[in-house]
């Protein structure tokens, strides 16, 4: 209902126009100071107790005298009650409140309006159909506001997508990791780094004019190779970060696995909260790969339970065990299930040989595959009874079916998956882009050409093309197809 209103509006906006021919478009987001002003609702479509419209453009006052009675623009920032009425027909709309933000002092930097009227959709409409028949003013595009804010330098290329990080945040981790962009550290990171390349860069131009001159101190070259070597391991260190920003943005791979019947659909039922997947107590229920994205002690995943590992007795079962060992390779975390009353039975043991053993071998790095073993229907063990596993590697004792040692499952979830997503709270901001990566490692390339270079131009070539990735990820020298990938992802009215 909502996209039809939406288009009903824009017709509305438009008015009558003669036939012409269709020309492809691009964007259709005007540049700064092209002089069209956009409305859009801003709050959740839907029924809600108030809904949030607001305009951005030169003639955002205008509209707001036109439905608004007094005629007189209310206090810069103030919340005042207004009743609401068609410019044309003078028919009420709502009593709601307005505001008005005078650029630049706005989120835009433009004059904005605002009106938080009731959440009806007779209301919305009405209303977005009013300011759609005020002249200059067209519905927004997806992402405009945002956009034409960092057009005017109220937001970086990086607070821009820490702004839309937070939007789709659905976990405590993505939260937090988005309002530390939002905030500005990984642009104020990038702008220190750039600082340095500037000064490194002066110091190489320097000596190019005035090598021979007898005023020029000692140790300027000296000074820029120093400068670029601390960069160079600043920027090593952040590559290194085996894409958890990545992860924690879009959600760590985690798998379960083991031998079939050892309650592994079970247990993603219950980190799932739902019914996911079928249980039974035959084996071999689960054939296929069923996924579902969770929340895992506040950060996501993509939790996947996978078919029993053993010799399939069909093709279809064979099918579904090679399907989970290819999910196993692709894993950031492996859920290890095994029953805790049968770890003697040939299908446990082999698991234990050809799974858990591997992935424990490794280092405990950060690239290193990481594995968490847990013992099922420990409710079955004799009550005090000795540890049925000494022999194991560590390992956690879980009952699905009375959630005994749930807690500690999910404590040590949130342990591992710090390491893989990293932890928002602490520590330098993450990379949380591909394109943030791209252009590190295009800077760290173009400072080792710096390195290996004897001539002095290109030297300060190589630090020029240095200084100009940095400059991209916070929004300088962006082209406009990346600019596009960026803001289509917002809603429209943000």
């Amino acid at each position: 209902m909502w996209r039809g209103l939406w288009t009903l509006v824009a017709w509305a906006a438009r008015g009558p126009r003669s036939p012409r021919l269709c020309t492809r478009q691009g964007s259709g987001a005007p540049a700064p100071g092209s002089g069209a002003t956009i409305f859009a609702l801003s709050s959740g479509q839907g029924r809600c107790g108030i809904a949030v419209i607001r305009t951005s453009g030169p003639a955002s006052g205008h509209a707001l005298r036109s439905l608004t009675a007094p005629r007189d623009l209310p206090p810069a920032r103030s919340a005042c009650l207004r009743l609401l009425s068609h410019p044309r027909s003078g028919e009420p709309l709502d009593r709601a409140l307005v505001l008005w933000f005078p650029g630049p002092q706005s989120f835009t930097g433009e004059d904005c309006a605002e009106f938080h009227v009731h959440g009806g959709p007779a209301v919305v409409s009405g209303v977005l159909q009013a300011l759609g028949s005020v002249p200059g003013l067209r519905p927004a595009e997806a992402g405009e506001f945002t956009r034409r804010a960092f057009a005017h330098g109220k937001l970086s290329l990086t607070e821009v997508e820490g702004l839309a990080d937070l939007i789709h945040a659905e976990t405590e981790a993505q939260r937090r990791q988005a309002l530390r962009q939002l905030d500005g550290e990984l642009g104020h990171l990038c702008h220190g780094w750039a600082k340095t390349l500037t000064k490194a860069l002066a110091h190489v131009e320097a000596y190019i004019d005035f090598g021979e001159d007898d005023n020029l101190e000692e140790g300027v070259l000296e000074r820029a190779d120093s400068q670029v070597r601390e960069l160079e391991l600043a920027l090593s260190a952040h590559l290194r970060d085996a894409r958890r920003g990545q992860r924690l943005r879009s959600g760590a791979h985690v798998v379960v696995a083991g031998p079939p019947n050892a309650g592994k659909s079970s247990l993603v039922n219950l980190l799932s909260r739902k019914p996911v997947s079928i249980v039974s107590p035959e084996p071999g229920t689960t054939r296929d790969v069923l996924e579902i994205p969770v929340d895992l002690a506040g950060f996501p995943a993509l939790l996947s339970d996978t078919a029993g590992l053993r010799e399939g007795v069909g093709p279809v079962e064979q099918e579904g065990v090679r399907r989970a060992r290819e999910r196993l390779e692709q894993a950031d975390l492996i859920l290890a299930v095994l029953d805790a009353s049968d770890l003697a039975s040939p299908s446990s043991r082999n698991f234990l040989d050809t799974v858990v053993a591997p992935a424990g071998a490794g280092s405990p790095n950060e690239s290193s595959q990481r594995l968490l073993l847990v013992l099922n229907k420990s409710d079955l063990l004799p009550p005090g009874g000795p540890d049925p596993s000494p022999n194991l590697p560590p390992h956690l004792l879980l009952s699905c079916l009375t959630g005994e040692g749930l807690d500690d499952l999910l404590e040590a979830l949130r342990k591992e998956l710090a390491e893989v997503c990293g932890d928002p709270s602490t520590g330098p901001p993450l990379l949380t882009r591909a394109r943030h990566q791209h252009h590190l490692q295009g800077c760290l390339d173009a400072l080792g050409h710096y390195r290996q270079t004897k001539d002095l131009g290109l030297a300060a070539e190589a630090l020029r093309l240095a200084r100009g990735h940095l400059g991209r990820i916070t929004g300088g020298g962006s082209t406009e197809e990346v600019l596009d990938i960026i803001f289509r992802d917002f809603c429209v009215g943000k």
